[in-house]
């Protein structure tokens, strides 16, 4: 996805490729909704509104920062969301705050730190573009808004209804940019644009599909090779170079990410017992 993204994302403004990714996924979802035989519309429609603003917007800066940054760069920065995740669970659920994730949350900073390169640090290496960096990471705080706001809804509604209101919620916001930025695209970035929305889809439902068979630790663990698939296919089809500062920030973040995933562990186990 992120490929197909970072292919057409220098000519398509970015809310033309969220909007296609939408409609792509509304059709999708709505047809496995119908053949499940699950109403569409859901329980708690207020709250899943606002997941679907989150992931909206999250996915806005995703994207954007996509464009912006060397592949890995962007992933590595969005992967910073589980330690938000973390901070926004306490926030907002009341969920217990262990000395691992605030560890995990400073590791996460100082990978961050690594990864941005500034020039205080890295004696006048050119470092990443600050706007884009903060754009990076603001889609990784939406996207933990918006996961906390999955954890409040999984016990209520069923993961489709979940998934339908994010696009739902993309088209609306993205239209009026697209139609307004927006210039229609070559037959070949018809082909990437839908790979957005194809490939997108297939993560979701192969994601979905290995946490209902594998423990969610250790399935969300090999997830995070995305790092490493990004900082191949940065390399091999967009020539992006990686330095030593790159590669330990980003060991870093991952670390911290595992660090708060299996401290959450911890604390759901403690909470069934």
């Amino acid at each position: 996805m992120t490929v197909c993204v970072k292919q057409i994302g220098g000519r398509l403004p970015v809310a033309e490729i969220v909007l296609v990714r939408a409609l792509i996924s509304v059709l999708l979802t709505a047809i496995g909704l119908r053949i499940a035989g699950i109403s569409p519309w859901g329980q708690r429609k207020g709250l899943l509104l606002l997941r679907g603003l989150c992931g909206s917007i999250a996915l806005l800066c995703f994207f954007q920062a996509i464009s912006d940054l060397p592949l890995a760069s962007a992933t590595v920065l969005q992967y910073t969301y589980p330690t938000f995740t973390a901070l926004a669970a306490w926030l907002f659920l009341g969920e217990q705050l262990r000395r691992s994730i605030v560890l995990a949350v400073v590791l996460g900073w100082i990978g961050i730190t690594l990864v941005v390169q500034p020039s205080w640090l890295t004696q006048g290496l050119q470092g990443l573009p600050l706007l884009a960096v903060l754009i990076a990471l603001g889609g990784a705080l939406f996207t933990a808004l918006a996961y906390v706001c999955v954890r409040r809804l999984s016990t209520t509604e069923h993961p489709l209804v979940i998934i339908l209101y994010f696009p739902m919620l993309s088209i609306p916001l993205t239209l009026p940019a697209a139609i307004q930025q927006g210039s229609w695209p070559t037959s070949m970035e018809w082909l990437w644009l839908i790979g957005v929305g194809v490939f997108t889809q297939l993560g979701q439902i192969w994601v979905t599909q290995a946490l209902s068979t594998l423990p969610a630790a250790r399935a969300t663990s090999i997830n995070y090779v995305q790092v490493i698939f990004a900082a191949m296919w940065g390399w091999f089809i967009f020539e992006e170079r990686l330095n030593h500062w790159v590669i330990s920030g980003g060991a870093l973040v991952l670390v911290s990410t595992l660090m708060s995933l299996s401290s959450r562990q911890q604390i759901n186990h403690s909470h069934e017992q």
